[in-house]
C-alpha cells in the first residue's frame, strides 16, 4: 500500500492544494465548495469565484480539510468540518440528521488519477478522523456513494465509497436511499483533543 502524509489545509499550505486541484478545482470548478455554498450560487461561481471563497475560508485559519502527500507532493484531498458548515446537508432529505448528536461530516475525496486505488482514501479518512478528533470531535459522518457497478466514473463518488469508509473504521449507521449509506465512526471521550501530528 502506498504511503501518504497528512496535514491540514493552513494558510502556508493553500498554494499545495491549489495544485493539487488544479485549473478545473479539483472537478468542474469546484473547488469544494459544492456542499457550503447553495445551488445557484455554486453554479455562478464555478471556477475563480468558488476558488476565491474556498482561499478565504483557508486564510481565516478556519482548516476545511486535510491534504495528504507523497514525497512531499500535494497527491489527495478531504474535506472535514462540523456538520453544520454544509448548508446542502441541511437541505438534503436522504441525509437530514439522524439524531441531536454533534457530528463533523466528511464531504469530498479527492485523488489525483495516478494515485487511485492503492489505499490512499483509507489513509485520508483515517487522516480525516484524526483531525477531527484532535478538535474535540466525538462523531466523524460520511455519506460514501454505492457504485452502480465497476464502470462508474470516479467524479460520481466523490465523498467515498462504503468499502473505504469500512477499511477506515466506519459503520453504516442508516440508509435512506439505495446508493448513499450514512456511516459513522465514534470518537470515545478519552480519546478526544489529545496531542496529534495534525
Amino acid at each position: 500500500m502506498l504511503k501518504i502524509t497528512v496535514h491540514p489545509a493552513t494558510p502556508e499550505r493553500w498554494r499545495d492544494l491549489e495544485t493539487l486541484f488544479g485549473e478545473r478545482g479539483a472537478c468542474g470548478g469546484c473547488w469544494c465548495m459544492a456542499w457550503r455554498l447553495k445551488r445557484k450560487e455554486w453554479d455562478a461561481g464555478k471556477g475563480a469565484r468558488n476558488k476565491k471563497a474556498l482561499k478565504k475560508i483557508v486564510a481565516k485559519g478556519e482548516v476545511p480539510g486535510i491534504i495528504g502527500y507523497v514525497n512531499d507532493e500535494p497527491v489527495a484531498w478531504c474535506a472535514v468540518a462540523p456538520r453544520e458548515v454544509y448548508s446542502f446537508l441541511e437541505r438534503s432529505r436522504v441525509l437530514k440528521p439522524i439524531d441531536d448528536e454533534p457530528v463533523w461530516s466528511i464531504s469530498c475525496l479527492f485523488v489525483l488519477k495516478p494515485y487511485r486505488r492503492k489505499g490512499v482514501s483509507v489513509q485520508m479518512l483515517e487522516g480525516a478522523v484524526e483531525f477531527a478528533r484532535s478538535r474535540g470531535a466525538g462523531i466523524v459522518e460520511g455519506y460514501p456513494v454505492e457504485p452502480y457497478d465497476a464502470r462508474t466514473p470516479d467524479p460520481f463518488i466523490w465523498t467515498g465509497t462504503p468499502s473505504a469508509f469500512r477499511k477506515a473504521g466506519f459503520k453504516e449507521v442508516l440508509r435512506r436511499s439505495k446508493t448513499r449509506p450514512i456511516m459513522r465512526r465514534a470518537i470515545p471521550k478519552t480519546q478526544r483533543r489529545k496531542s496529534s501530528v495534525l
